[in-house]
């Protein structure tokens, strides 16, 4: 069960924390409700376990204290209004577990100045950051040794993300659940909670180092050349032997690290370069499924079909609507 820890700390903005939480929840009822069994323990935790009040003057009440909060497949850590300065300051406890956390790999997402608790943590140490523009200044004074990258919304370094603004956290939030649940979940709640089509993650961060949820070096390697090669007729059992695995070790392998076996997430990574390709393209539907390794259609449009819940001349129609709306 992936454990997703959201901090509370005062003076927080708390949209930066109701919004994905929101969101993953949206997205394991989706998911349970196409028959993944796979929950999430969402845990909302405080430095001493007593509520937090909010700029807006809202009291949050956390699940527990710092001391008692587990260890965490992802992170998220808010924004603060203002100077971040005297928070910080309170925060030695928070900024060790953090450092914890991150030796054992967890994910953790900032937005805005929460960012500064990742660089006053070390954690961002030569690495690319953004944070919210009102602090682009003093964060580059504070922490010079932090790469901040002032034209972008959202960075990533390994497990590290940055994201300027709440929009942009939506779009490392749906990321992230693409990894949990596949694309199909992350497209479903990418549309019920944003009306208008945005850029892919890929596209609109910045980013350092390949981000994959599982400490399986060997898997990660195989994840990056399957989506180098995707195009291309894959035969699984030679991409085992590459990799020097025998056909049911990388088999079991990946699916342990991944929970898809190698043929679905190969499947995953074509079915979302052809929904790029059905977006930002005036190839027809064949040249796309050629371009993605399908030279059966009939497989491709099924295939697609299943993953997203719409054939792709359907999902190219929904999307040029909703791009012709949002352009005049």
């Amino acid at each position: 069960m992936p454990t997703i820890t959201f901090m509370l700390v005062d003076q927080m903005l708390s949209t930066g924390t109701i919004l994905p939480l929101e969101m993953l929840r949206g997205a394991e009822s989706r998911a349970r409700a196409s028959g993944e069994r796979t929950p999430l323990k969402l845990v909302t935790a405080s430095i001493d376990g007593a509520p937090v009040k909010s700029r807006s003057g809202f009291q949050l009440m956390p699940d527990v204290a710092l001391a008692d909060a587990p260890d965490s497949d992802i992170i998220y850590l808010p924004a603060l209004w203002r100077n971040p300065r005297p928070a910080l300051r309170r925060s030695a406890q928070l900024l060790e577990w953090l450092r914890n956390q991150a030796e054992l790999g967890a994910a953790i997402s900032a937005v805005g100045t929460g960012v500064c608790f990742l660089a006053e943590a070390g954690l961002l140490d030569g690495k690319p950051a953004t944070t919210h523009w009102h602090y682009f200044d003093q964060f580059a004074a504070d922490y010079p040794q932090v790469k901040l990258k002032r034209q972008y919304f959202i960075t990533q370094a390994d497990k590290l993300f940055c994201a300027a603004s709440v929009n942009a956290l939506a779009d490392v939030t749906v990321h992230l659940i693409r990894q949990l649940y596949g694309p199909a979940v992350a497209s479903h709640v990418e549309r019920n909670f944003s009306h208008e089509i945005r850029r892919p993650f890929e596209e609109i961060a910045y980013s350092e180092g390949a981000v994959h949820l599982h400490p399986d070096e060997d898997i990660v390697q195989a994840q990056t050349w399957l989506k180098q090669h995707c195009s291309e007729d894959v035969k699984l059992s030679e991409v085992a032997q590459y990799f020097d695995m025998s056909v049911r070790s990388f088999n079991r392998r990946f699916k342990m690290a991944t929970g898809q076996t190698p043929l679905q997430y190969l499947q995953n990574v074509r079915v979302d370069m052809a929904r790029e390709l059905l977006q930002s393209s005036n190839l027809s539907v064949n040249e796309i499924a050629e371009k993605v390794g399908y030279q059966d259609m009939g497989h491709f449009t099924a295939l697609f079909k299943k993953f997203l819940a719409t054939t792709p001349s359907e999902y190219r129609t929904t999307v040029r609507a909703k791009l012709f709306r949002v352009n005049t």
